[in-house]
Formats: structure tokens, sequence, C-alpha cells
């Protein structure tokens, strides 16, 4: 089987990361999981969506902070 990629197209979802041979970006799986949504729920609602693509989002998504300074995000104002 061959290893699922994370692949950059600018004439894909304008450049975006995406899981190879999708639409699916990397930010939006990253969302979904960050808004309580689970893998589950992930692959039920994109069909071509794999296990494994979510979980090459997710390595793809630790090695680019990995390479970058992350800077905190502070609180809104209330």
């Amino acid at each position: 089987m061959a290893a699922i990629r994370i692949e950059s197209n600018p004439a894909i979802m304008m450049g975006k990361p995406v899981v190879a041979g999708t639409r699916i970006t990397v930010e939006l799986i990253l969302e979904k999981l960050a808004a309580g949504e689970t893998v589950e729920q992930l692959l039920a609602a994109h069909p071509r969506l794999t296990r494994e693509g979510i979980l090459a989002a997710l390595d793809f998504a630790a090695r680019a902070l990995r390479a970058d300074v992350v800077y905190p995000i502070p609180d809104k104002a209330a």
C-alpha cells in the first residue's frame, strides 16, 4: 500500500495542503478535530477520506509546526 501523502498544488484549493487525491485540506481536518468531531464522524462526512489520510494530516501539521517559531495566541478580550 502506498503511503498517504499531503500535497499542495496551486490549482487545488488555492494551494492549501490537502490529502493527496482529494480536495480535503489539512486545515479542515484540524479544525473539525479541534471542534470535537471524532475520526469516525470525519470519515462518515467525507467518504474519500481515510484514517491514514487523517493521520497524514496530523503528521504534516506536527512537522510544519516543528519548523516554525510558534507564538501564543492571546485570549480575546471580553
